[in-house]
């Protein structure tokens, strides 16, 4: 089984800027060894059980609250699938590999 994660956490009363609340968080997502990517928007991770990927965003809350946030807000989408494996680089080396074929 792949889940992929998709999910943005972050205080909302901190002010305008809350990069120093999200990179701790960051570094707790890469020091999981689970694979990870980061973007703009939030952040993408693939486990193999959907309770390690909620185990994950517990954990993410956690370092949150220890930094003193009182409000947070988390947005969360899961992709479950069954049989597959390895799929945050398989679904982009799809998109890159159709995108030369039309191109060319």
């Amino acid at each position: 089984m792949s889940v992929l994660l998709e999910f943005s956490m972050f205080p909302t009363d901190k002010g305008e800027s809350v990069s120093a609340y999200v990179s701790p968080v960051i570094g707790m997502i890469r020091d999981s060894g689970l694979s990870y990517q980061l973007t703009p928007m939030g952040t993408i991770i693939e486990t193999d059980t959907l309770e390690q990927a909620l185990e994950l965003v517990g954990k993410a809350y956690r370092v949150l609250d220890q930094a003193g946030c009182n409000r947070v807000y988390s947005s969360l989408k899961l992709d479950i699938r069954k049989g597959k494996g390895r799929r945050i680089s398989a679904k982009l080396d799809s998109v890159r590999n159709r995108i030369g074929e039309i191109a060319t």
